[in-house]
């Protein structure tokens, strides 16, 4: 990394980040906080824990004289995925634990957050710097993990409760727009001059064909005609994956809508509602963003098409499912230790989303971003724009 962390800056920026994820968690009722109704929906205490986990484990344990261990149990109940830190409650388990309470975590956040301040006190190298910013990061990533779980626990609830305003994604503006893609070579990755993730990493440069992009996300509106055309009926439109996916699932259409008196409604988090045409449709796996390109006559972005003319693009509404497997960069090192489970051994059988959503904390967005899920996914904030070949 070619940059220099100053560390009151930092500092800054992590009481910040603390202080918004319990923000993020202020609406709900103390029941909430403990239901994992999916897999992949993390109860919001898990994730409030979680992240405390983090800066206590890889930042307080290793750096700071003296610290004491807030609960001997909490690495074992709090870790996620990193077999380097030893053992954990199994992903699909977290919503068994009614222990320790909700205001136990709340405890234990603010022990953490003490000693991140004794800490910061004396002055800190680079290194622990650049950990910190990982942490700060990583805090990041899971409150928008938990705005799409919230989302879920309250949008299969029977009575549609209201979270409130926030994270409700606006209209689309200049639609039916394309711009061009230059054929060609592209730099691609980050320059590593800001921080960045790193399977953004190594910069290098791509050559592209040449394409069109649409500057406009596809609208609600749009993908009820795919639904009125038979677009979820039609095999010949569907990856033979997604086909097989949708059909043993039993899905007609996006996550959280629903058909009634003749009419779709969807939930959002402002409630139960009819579904706004003009908004960008979401909650699409990549089967039904693929799906819907094929009916339109176009395509899905690759991640390098899509970055080429980031720059001209109004994104940030939704992530962006790309065609693109993810993948490591050419020359991709993964680094030694806890953090090099971070993101490369999840390089198979999941594909890249670009952009960011309006979940995805202030600051936390950059054209480079390789986010990345399986492409069954739904309960995400993800979305679509088309492509087509020149």
């Amino acid at each position: 990394m070619s940059y220099l962390i100053d560390q009151t800056d930092l500092f800054k920026k992590l009481q910040n980040t603390r202080k918004n994820s319990g923000i993020i968690c202020a609406p709900l009722e103390v029941e909430d906080y403990v239901l994992q109704p999916i897999e992949n929906v993390s109860p919001p205490k898990w994730h409030l824990a979680h992240t405390t986990w983090f800066f206590e484990q890889l930042v307080l344990m290793p750096h700071l004289e003296d610290y004491r261990e807030y609960h001997p149990d909490f690495s074992f109940l709090f870790n996620s995925y990193y077999n380097t830190l030893g053992d954990r409650v199994l992903r699909a388990n977290r919503g068994f634990m009614s222990r320790p309470t909700v205001v136990e975590v709340q405890k234990y956040r603010t022990y953490v957050d003490e000693n991140l301040e004794k800490l910061f006190q004396k002055s800190l190298s680079q290194d622990l710097l650049r950990i910190i910013e990982i942490g700060i990061n990583h805090e990041q990533q899971h409150q928008e993990l938990l705005v799409y779980d919230i989302k879920y626990i309250l949008g299969f609830q029977p009575t549609f409760p209201v979270y409130g305003n926030r994270f409700i994604v606006p209209h689309e503006k200049n639609k039916n727009k394309w711009i061009d893609v230059e054929s060609g070579m592209h730099k691609i990755g980050s320059d590593e001059s800001t921080f960045y993730f790193d399977n953004e990493a190594p910069r290098h440069k791509v050559n592209l064909a040449g394409c069109r992009i649409r500057t406009s996300l596809v609208t609600n509106g749009e993908f009820i005609e795919f639904i009125n055309d038979g677009g979820y009926t039609n095999y010949n439109l569907w990856l033979a994956e997604g086909w097989d996916f949708i059909n043993q699932n039993e899905i007609k259409a996006p996550l959280y809508w629903h058909y009634k008196d003749g009419s779709w409604y969807y939930y959002t988090l402002n409630g139960f509602n009819p579904v706004d045409k003009q908004a960008p449709v979401q909650h699409l796996s990549l089967y039904e963003a693929a799906a819907f390109a094929e009916w339109a006559g176009h395509r899905l972005p690759t991640e390098f098409e899509w970055e080429a003319v980031a720059g001209q693009l109004d994104w940030g509404r939704l992530w962006e499912w790309a065609s693109s497997a993810y993948l490591p960069y050419p020359n991709y090192k993964r680094v030694a230790g806890p953090l090099g489970e971070y993101n490369s051994k999840f390089m198979l059988n999941q594909n890249v989303l670009r952009g960011a959503s309006v979940a995805t904390p202030a600051g936390h967005e950059r054209k480079t971003y390789r986010n990345f899920f399986h492409a069954s996914s739904r309960w995400i904030f993800s979305g679509l724009r088309l492509a087509s070949d020149l």
